[in-house]
């Protein structure tokens, strides 16, 4: 009979063996492309060695703790959910014990406003659970309770952090200030002796990557995202890993815009060069599409080589159909980028073996990043000020501290900006959606304001943390210094970048309004020339002379009152890392 020693050291070997054919069988999934017909063969061997590890013992890999902010989006929340559900599923990491799986677990962080939309993510915690993954719903009531039960003056000394809002309009405090508040309650549920992970992701995305075949884009379960995290955090010493995302891309249309209105030129010269009677010329990607940032009109500014040429439209229509009805499809999809859709510059799934893709960071992708729960210290910056670019801001003051133990790696979330074919999200702060009488207006202010104003903060804090700051206290003439410089330096570049889309718009307008293309020589096409004009419309109300938007953010009244509330947040930060300290040590029950 086999001592149990030796019976520990065959089982041992035995998931060796096991990890080494996934590692093989990984490596045909992914030759030369997505292989499909290997994706079940690798899903169950992850379920296999999930077994034979179940049969070892016990089981001391990290448990996940997902946090996902949500306002007023219960069709994404639940597609988001069936994705996790799926990965679940699909190979099993953890097992299960009594239905559940053991070691994943859901916070949903409501902030919305509307009382239906609470009930239904309400909803959704409880059908999920009954599924086998333990969701818990933390709501608007119960936050709002839970930050008025710190008293004062910790309320106040966190007011930057957790904001001030009033209990009658505790929804829509944005998604730095709940997870925030989420953080802050997940020191409050920690347990001694627990190996945890907390997961920060975004409801309107998926564990699953886009990839591309020769039959058209793919949404596939191919990533074991628990497996290869817990392989990284067990490895190493990180603290804070961040993935990245596939899909739409994680940036405002408000920087985007230049770059798409290249490629739909693009589309309209190749369109007017075929006549319109055609087969269908746009089911082959281009090869430069998948490129790092390039839907980023300033891609430059964070390393990226700019994006120099036009890219080509992926057509999705399936059978037999001409380039007419890609013309008019294309037409149905443009307003779609005013929702954070970029129809012509969809980012891919590139496979590399995990673990070989580990290296330093300096941007958190707010939407994809793991932490130890001793970084639970780092709160997301500035939050009450609802700027954007807070991920990246956060990734360049955890560089500062902790360097090598900030990570990235090769794990990238499916991003879904819009639901199903709507071409909108279900809720989008800063954009609004108006219908006149002939078309819909969209207009981007409040986020374009909070994109150029985040932009500045971010870049500042770049110049910043390589001065010594926050270790080292900075004087208020120096902070003052190079929150003017970056300010300056960023209007310039918005403004090269609004000249350009201006000449875009020019260029666009002539393509589709000259007479001698085939969609302006019959009524056919009539409607799509129609939506094209809508979007040029909404492109010029946006962009234009006369842009709102670019009001707001050149205007010296509005600067007066934005540099106030920057460098005072900038000053603050060290105090603000002491108060948040203090309520973290206050609750933490596995201290």
């Amino acid at each position: 009979m086999l001592s149990p020693v030796t019976s520990q050291t065959d089982k041992s070997a035995e998931i060796a063996a096991q990890k080494g054919a996934i590692a093989e069988i990984e490596r045909e999934l992914w030759a030369g492309g997505f292989n499909a017909d290997v994706l079940d063969t690798y899903q169950g061997a992850f379920r296999r060695l999930e077994r034979l590890l179940a049969e070892q013992g016990a089981d001391e890999r990290h448990k996940f703790v997902i946090v996902i902010p949500v306002a007023d989006r219960p069709q994404q929340l639940r597609d988001c959910l069936a994705s996790l559900l799926g990965l679940c599923e699909a190979f099993g990491y953890g097992g299960q014990r009594d239905g559940r799986y053991r070691k994943v677990a859901v916070v949903i962080a409501d902030d919305s406003n509307e009382a239906d939309s609470i009930a239904r993510h309400r909803e959704l915690a409880r059908e999920f659970t009954a599924l086998g993954i333990e969701t818990r719903h933390f709501g608007p009531e119960e936050q709002f309770a839970f930050v008025e039960a710190l008293g004062e003056p910790a309320r106040a000394d966190l007011s930057r952090i957790l904001g001030r809002a009033r209990r009658e309009s505790y929804g829509h405090k944005g998604q730095a200030v709940m997870r925030n508040i989420a953080y802050l309650k997940l020191a409050d549920m920690q347990s001694a002796g627990e190996r945890l992970l907390f997961y920060s992701i975004d409801s309107d995305q998926e564990f699953k990557v886009k990839v591309g075949t020769a039959n058209g884009d793919r949404e596939v379960c191919a990533v074991n995202f628990f497996h290869w995290l817990d392989e990284i955090f067990s490895r190493s010493e990180a603290a804070v890993l961040t993935g990245k995302v596939v899909g739409d891309p994680p940036v405002s249309p408000a920087v985007m815009a230049g770059n798409f209105l290249e490629d739909v030129i693009g589309f309209l010269r190749q369109m007017a060069a075929s006549g319109g009677h055609g087969t269908c010329q746009h089911h082959e990607a281009d090869a430069h599409r998948q490129g790092e940032a390039a839907y980023h009109d300033m891609a430059d500014l964070f390393g990226f080589k700019p994006a120099s040429e036009a890219c080509r439209f992926l057509c999705p229509l399936e059978g037999e159909h001409g380039d007419g009805d890609c013309f008019d499809h294309f037409a149905g999809r443009l307003n779609s980028f005013f929702f954070g859709e970029h129809p012509t510059r969809v980012s891919y799934y590139r496979h590399n073996p995990v673990l070989r893709t580990v290296q330093a960071a300096r941007t958190v992708y707010a939407g994809n990043y793991v932490f130890r729960p001793e970084a639970l210290k780092y709160f997301i910056p500035f939050a009450a000020l609802r700027l954007r670019m807070s991920g990246p801001t956060l990734g360049r003051l955890i560089k500062a501290e902790i360097g090598p133990g900030f990570v990235s790696a090769n794990l990238p979330m499916l991003h879904k900006r819009t639901v199903g074919g709507s071409g909108q999200s279900e809720f989008r702060p800063g954009i609004q959606a108006n219908s006149g009488a002939d078309s819909q207006v969209i207009e981007l202010c409040g986020e374009a304001e909070r994109q150029f104003f985040g932009d500045v903060m971010l870049f500042t804090i770049e110049r910043l943390t390589a001065m010594g700051y926050p270790r080292q206290a900075l004087p208020q003439a120096t902070l003052a210094e190079t929150l003017a410089a970056v300010h300056a330096e960023m209007l310039d570049r918005y403004e090269v970048k609004r000249r350009d889309i201006v000449e875009k718009l020019v260029r666009l307008q002539g393509v589709l309004h000259d007479p001698a293309n085939w969609w302006n020589q019959s009524a056919e096409h009539a409607g799509a020339v129609a939506r094209f004009a809508a979007f040029a419309a909404n492109i010029d109300h946006n962009f234009g002379e006369d842009s709102p938007c670019y009001e707001r953010i050149e205007s010296p009244a509005n600067w007066k009152k934005w540099r106030v509330d920057l460098l005072d947040a900038i000053a603050a930060y060290p105090v603000d890392s002491q108060a948040w300290g203090r309520a973290l040590v206050k609750h933490n029950r596995a201290a």
